[in-house]
């Protein structure tokens, strides 16, 4: 038991500094006043690119945040 414990510790800390990774390459989501007045200047194939790349990066955390809370879970109950 102590064994899986120890598994689930190192396991929850690997996720964790994953998620805290993948939330740092995410894009704030205020761009600012500039935006408002024209200010983007961005051409629509590289919006695309990076609405893209930004919901593959949301995903992650989402699943990375179920798999800490599911690994949480398993310590409180195992604990």
């Amino acid at each position: 038991m102590q064994t899986l414990n120890t598994i689930l510790n190192i396991v929850l800390i690997v996720l964790s500094i994953a998620m805290i990774a993948v939330v740092l390459m995410q894009q704030s989501k205020s761009a600012g006043l500039g935006s408002a007045f024209g200010g983007d200047t961005q051409s629509f194939t590289a919006r695309g690119q990076k609405a893209s790349r930004e919901a593959k990066l949301q995903r992650i955390t989402k699943i990375l945040a179920v798999a800490i809370g599911v690994i949480a879970i398993a310590m409180a109950i195992l604990g």
